[in-house]
C-alpha cells in the first residue's frame, strides 16, 4: 500500500494528493508497514495452518559472548549513489537527520548472490535446513544514516530490511526507532532487499490520491540515480541482506568503523522475512548478533524462484512456525493486537519465552497507527479515528533491551501476554467493558483511558482499515465515573507512566513522549 506525498519542510503537514514530482529529495508518504494490505480479500483475514511445536526452554544464563563465529563469505561491494533527484524512500514525514547530528548517505551494493532451497521439510519448530541453489549478479540500494562525528558511534548497527508492501521501499522501523537510534549513536542501514522496491511490480491496493510511483521501482522512479540497479528476484534477497551485512561489518558505509554488533530488523512483510532468515539462513551464516522482529505473522516469507516475487499472500496460510530455539542470536518479537489475532494471525505461532526469545505484546496497538502513517491519518475514513497508541514508544524500549541483551547477556523483562479466547477456533482477544484488551503490556493511555485504543477496526470494513485499528472516545459519563477531576486523571496518568518506565517498557528519556498521549481536557472538573 502506498500513498504519495511531496517534499516538505521539516514540520510541515502536506495533504495527500498534492504532488510535486521530480524535485530533489522527493519522498513518498506511504503506509509502508502494511504487509498484507490488498491481500485481505483473497485471504479472508484468517490464516490456516497447524499448531506450532512447543519451544524447548534452554537452561543456563544468557551469555554476551558469541559461541558460534560468523561464517566467512562474499560481501557486497559498496559505491556511492549520487545524482538524479536525491534519495528516494517511502516515509510519512521528511527526515531531518542533520538536526540529530547525523548524515545520510546512499550506496549501490553489488555482488553475486545465492538463492536457497529447502533440504527436508519446513516444520513448525523452525529448524529448517536451507542449502544454496542458483547464483545471480545483483546491484541494489543501501541507505545509511550514521553519526556525523564518528566518535559518537555506539558500535551498534541496525540493518532494516526495507518494507515493500506499498510498492516502494519504505523504512517503518526507522520511523518508530529513530529517536533511540540517534540518541544512542547507532548506525541505521536500510537495505533494498526485495525485487519490487528496485524493479517495480504489481501493487494490489493504493490509497485514493496516490500517484503512479507505487509499483514503479527505484529504477523507473529515478533512472538517473538508480538506473544501474539490478535485482535477480526475491529468492536472492536473503543472501543480498547477508552480503550487505558483511560489508557493513567490515566498515563499508560506516566511515571505516567496524561495528561491534549487528542487529537485523524488519516490520510486517519484512518481519516475515526475519522469520525465514532466522530459521533458515542465520544457521548458515551466523551473521547477526540479534533480531528485532516487529509485527510478524504466523509463517515466514516464502522462498521464491529466480526473477519472481515472494508470495506474501501465500504466507498467510503457510506453515505455522515458531522462531527456532537452538541459536545463539537472541530474538525480541514485538506484536500489536492486530498481529496476534487479526489478519496476520500470529497467535498459533506464539511460543514461550526463553533465554534467547522474548515476546512483547502491546495492548491498545494496531499493525499500523497514527504515528506510522503521519499526516495521512486524517485522510483515512475507517468510521472511527485510526489507532493512536504508543507502539513506537515501546518499540524504542525493545530496541534498547535487545542491544543490552546482545552486549551484556542480560535477558529483557518477561512481558504479560494478551488474554486470548480460542475456544471457538477463531482466536479473539478478550476485552473489558470499555473495549480495551485484557493483558499485554499496558501503557498509560490503556491503564488510565479516556478512549478505547484497539487493534479492532472501526465500522468501515475496507481493506486498508483492517490493520489500522481504532481510537474510540469513551462516553463523557464513563470518563466522569472514572475520574472525579482533571487533577485526579493527571495524577493517575503520571503514576502509570512511572510504572511503565520502572517495568522497562518505556524508556526514561521517553517520559515526555508518553506524557503527550494524555488528554486531561476531556475530563470535567
Amino acid at each position: 500500500m502506498a500513498v504519495s506525498g511531496i517534499r516538505r519542510r521539516p514540520g510541515e503537514r502536506t495533504p495527500i494528493g498534492r504532488l510535486l514530482r521530480g524535485r530533489p529529495g522527493t519522498r513518498v508518504a506511504t503506509l509502508a508497514c502494511l504487509a498484507v494490505l490488498g491481500l485481505a480479500t483473497a485471504c479472508g483475514g484468517s490464516g490456516g495452518g497447524g499448531t506450532a511445536s512447543p519451544a524447548a526452554t534452554t537452561t543456563g544464563p544468557a551469555s554476551a559472548t558469541r559461541t558460534t563465529p560468523r561464517v566467512a563469505g562474499p560481501a557486497a561491494a559498496f559505491s556511492p549513489l549520487t545524482g538524479g533527484n536525491g534519495v528516494f524512500i517511502g516515509a510519512p514525514t521528511p527526515e531531518n537527520v542533520s538536526a540529530g547530528g547525523y548524515v545520510e548517505q546512499e550506496f549501490a551494493a553489488a555482488g553475486t548472490a545465492s538463492s536457497y532451497k529447502t533440504d527436508g521439510a519446513v516444520n513448525g519448530d523452525g529448524r529448517w535446513r536451507f542449502v544454496p541453489d542458483a547464483n545471480a549478479p545483483y546491484r541494489t540500494r543501501v541507505l545509511v544514516r550514521r553519526p556525523t562525528d564518528p566518535k559518537k558511534f555506539s558500535g551498534t548497527v541496525v540493518l532494516e530490511w526495507l518494507n515493500v508492501s506499498g510498492g516502494v521501499d519504505a523504512d517503518p522501523e526507522w520511523t518508530s526507532l529513530h529517536e533511540e537510534l540517534m540518541r544512542a549513536g547507532d548506525i541505521w542501514v536500510g537495505v533494498s532487499a526485495q525485487l519490487i522496491g528496485v524493479s517495480g511490480g504489481a501493487v494490489a491496493v493504493t490509497l485514493p490520491g496516490a500517484n503512479t510511483v507505487a509499483g514503479k521501482g527505484l529504477k523507473a522512479i529515478d533512472p538517473a540515480r538508480y538506473g544501474s540497479l539490478q535485482h535477480p528476484g526475491d529468492g536472492f534477497a536473503f543472501d543480498i541482506f547477508t552480503q550487505v551485512a558483511r560489508a557493513v561489518g567490515a566498515g563499508a558505509g560506516t566511515a571505516g568503523q567496524a561495528p561491534k554488533r549487528l542487529i537485523a530488523a524488519g516490520e510486517s512483510q519484512s518481519a516475515f522475512a526475519m522469520v525465514t532468515y532466522y530459521n533458515g539462513v542465520q544457521p548458515l551464516t551466523h551473521e547477526f548478533d540479534g533480531f528485532l522482529v516487529h509485527s510478524r505473522g504466523k509463517a515466514g516469507l516464502p522462498l521464491a524462484a529466480p526473477g519472481k516475487y515472494a508470495d506474501i499472500a501465500g504466507s498467510l496460510s503457510g506453515v505455522t512456525t515458531i522462531m527456532r530455539t537452538d541459536q545463539d542470536a537472541p530474538v525480541l518479537d514485538i506484536q500489536t493486537e492486530s498481529d496476534v489475532t487479526g489478519i496476520l494471525n500470529a497467535y498459533p505461532a506464539r511460543q514461550p519465552d526463553t533465554d534467547r526469545f522474548r515476546d512483547w505484546e502491546v495492548t491498545g496497538t494496531a499493525h499500523a497507527d497514527a504515528h506510522l502513517v503521519g499526516p495521512n491519518a486524517s485522510t483515512l475514513d475507517c468510521g472511527l479515528p485510526i489507532n493512536n497508541g504508543p507502539m513506537h514508544v515501546v518499540a524504542k524500549a525493545a530496541l534498547r533491551a535487545l542491544v543490552h541483551w546482545v552486549t551484556t547477556g542480560t535477558v529483557p523483562v518477561t512481558a504479560p501476554r494478551f488474554d486470548v479466547d480460542d475456544s471457538t477456533g477463531t482466536p479473539q482477544i478478550r476485552r473489558d467493558g470499555d473495549g480495551i484488551a485484557i493483558g499485554g503490556i499496558r501503557t498509560p493511555p490503556v491503564e488510565v483511558p479516556v478512549a478505547a485504543l484497539s487493534g479492532a477496526t472501526g465500522p468501515n470494513p475496507s481493506v486498508i482499515c483492517l490493520l489500522l485499528g481504532s481510537t474510540k472516545p469513551l462516553p463523557a459519563s464513563r470518563i466522569a465515573a472514572l475520574y472525579p477531576s482533571r487533577a485526579d486523571y493527571q495524577r493517575r496518568y503520571d503514576a502509570a507512566t512511572t510504572a511503565a518506565i520502572k517495568a522497562g517498557f518505556v524508556l526514561p528519556e521517553d517520559r515526555a513522549a508518553m506524557a503527550a498521549f494524555a488528554d486531561p481536557a476531556v475530563v470535567q472538573g
